[in-house]
């Protein structure tokens, strides 16, 4: 099993940019940054120090392992166009299989950082989850010290675990994020900033550390309180958009209940 000292990293977005750092910050050598675009991948690789390309062709093949952190179909793509002979490659996908990466290398794997990423927040890596697969054991034992110099939280998943995990994932943060805008949204007729819901959001996140959600829940469909929820319901008016969303969502949390 070789070890994992040199790394090449496909894309310049949101998870390459926090995972390029967080390796960076554990000890490895990021020796290029591909992306498709010549602007981004400027940017990372000045911010990295490192070289940068624009073309597929001209890809270090000196790494020991390639991280692609691209979308889904650009992934896919670029594992097809790639030809990276017995390199280790991974992608960082919950959604994509283990095998979509069999066609570019023999050793092939998953490195999935369980979070929601943006280029300009700074983030403690060690507290995410890091699920790992891989084609062979040597391959796996090398990203688990890999992925252990970067995170606390190492997870051996299998393919069908991890797509699971993204779907709840989307549920968790996606979902969630949507509904802020929504009252973001349904908060201007008043007048009143936004600011005023966040002592609410971070409560609603901290109080499931210690209880479970379905306990944690409240609120008029969680009370059957069917005045408030028709007064809400008249409100929306000015919101047609939101209305059968509210009354679906408050449908299921009363069905929870029953």
């Amino acid at each position: 099993m070789q070890t994992i000292r040199k790394v090449v990293v496909i894309g310049a977005g949101n998870v390459a940019t926090q995972l390029s750092f967080a390796l960076e910050y554990a000890g490895l050598q990021i020796i290029q940054v591909y992306s498709r675009t010549s602007s981004s991948a400027e940017k990372l690789g000045n911010d990295l120090y490192t070289d940068f390309t624009t073309d597929i062709k001209k890809i270090n093949s000196s790494a020991d392992l390639y991280i692609l952190a691209l979308s889904d179909d650009a992934n896919r793509q670029f594992a097809n166009d790639l030809s990276l002979g017995d390199k280790l490659v991974v992608h960082t996908s919950g959604s994509l299989e283990l095998e979509d990466l069999k066609g570019c290398s023999s050793n092939y794997g998953v490195f999935y950082p369980l979070q929601t990423f943006s280029k300009t927040r700074k983030i403690e890596f060690k507290d995410i989850p890091v699920c790992i697969e891989a084609n062979s054991p040597d391959n796996l034992k090398a990203l688990y010290e890999l992925a252990s110099k970067v995170s606390n939280n190492v997870r051996e998943v299998t393919s069908d675990q991890r797509h699971q995990i993204h779907l709840a994932a989307v549920f968790a943060c996606n979902f969630p994020n949507y509904m802020f805008t929504i009252a973001q949204k349904v908060m201007q007729p008043s007048g009143i900033d936004f600011e005023i819901l966040k002592p609410l959001i971070r409560e609603t996140a901290e109080k499931i550390q210690k209880v479970s959600p379905l306990e944690a829940q409240t609120g008029p469909a969680r009370r059957k309180d069917t005045a408030i929820m028709e007064r809400h319901i008249h409100l929306l008016n000015k919101f047609p958009e939101y209305k059968h969303l509210y009354q679906l969502i408050s449908e299921e949390i009363g069905n929870q209940y029953e």
